[in-house]
C-alpha cells in the first residue's frame, strides 16, 4: 500500500473531509475518504493532533455513565464524559471542566491518563486520550451546565446495574469496554460473579 496524496473536499465547522489517493496491493489507484478535526496539507500530517479525551469516572464502587443523545446515530446511547481540549488548556484542566459541564461533579484525583490513541481508524485520524478518575464524594449530578445542544442524563451505576446494561443497552465502543472492565475488576476484587 502506498499513500500518494490527499485532497480536502469539504471544510465543515468541526470536521474536514479528505480524499486519500493510494495504490493498493494489486497496483491499482484507489480513493479513501476520512474526516478529521485538523487542517492538513499532506499525508505526513495524518494522526498528529490529539483532539480530546474520554473520562472513565467512579465514585467508590459505582461507575459514572452518561445516557446521551448522539446525533450520528439518532438515539440515546451509553457514553463516557468526553470533550475537546480547548486552546491554551492542558488535559488535566480539560478533564475537570468537562466533568463539571456534563455532570456538575468535581474531580477528586486523576488515577491514570493513557497515551493518545486513534478514535476510529476506519473513518478518521482523530486521536483522543482516556483518563481514569475518582470523583469527590460530595456533590449532586446536575445538567444545568450542559449546552442546549446536549441531551445528557448522568448517573452512577452499581456493578449489578452495569452488568444488566451491558446485556440490554447500546453503548459507544469505548464506554462498553470501560464498563466491562469495571465489572471484571469488581468481580475479581469480590471473588464472586454478579448474577
Amino acid at each position: 500500500m502506498e499513500l500518494k496524496n490527499m485532497v480536502k473536499v469539504r471544510e465543515g465547522k468541526y470536521l474536514k473531509t479528505y480524499e486519500l489517493n493510494y495504490i493498493n496491493k494489486a497496483g491499482k489507484e484507489k480513493v479513501y475518504e476520512i474526516v478529521s478535526h485538523a487542517n492538513m496539507e499532506d499525508p505526513s500530517q495524518l494522526g498528529k493532533r490529539v483532539s480530546g479525551m474520554s473520562i472513565a469516572a467512579h465514585r467508590g464502587d459505582k461507575l459514572l455513565l452518561l445516557r446521551e443523545f448522539r446525533m450520528g446515530v439518532g438515539r440515546c446511547v451509553y457514553n463516557l464524559c468526553a470533550g475537546m481540549v480547548e486552546e491554551g488548556e492542558n488535559i488535566e484542566d480539560a478533564i475537570s471542566r468537562e466533568l463539571y459541564e456534563e455532570t456538575g461533579l468535581k474531580l477528586k484525583r486523576i488515577e491514570k491518563i493513557l497515551p493518545p490513541a486513534f478514535a476510529a481508524v476506519s473513518i478518521t485520524d482523530i486521536k483522543n486520550q482516556i483518563a481514569f478518575v475518582e470523583l469527590e464524594e460530595e456533590g449532586e449530578i446536575t445538567d444545568e451546565n450542559t449546552s442546549t445542544n446536549e441531551e445528557i442524563r448522568a448517573r452512577f451505576y452499581t456493578p449489578q446495574e452495569v452488568k444488566h446494561l451491558l446485556e440490554t443497552e447500546e453503548f459507544t465502543s469505548r464506554c462498553q469496554i470501560v464498563a466491562y472492565m469495571f465489572l471484571l475488576e469488581y468481580e475479581k476484587q469480590n471473588t464472586e460473579e454478579i448474577e
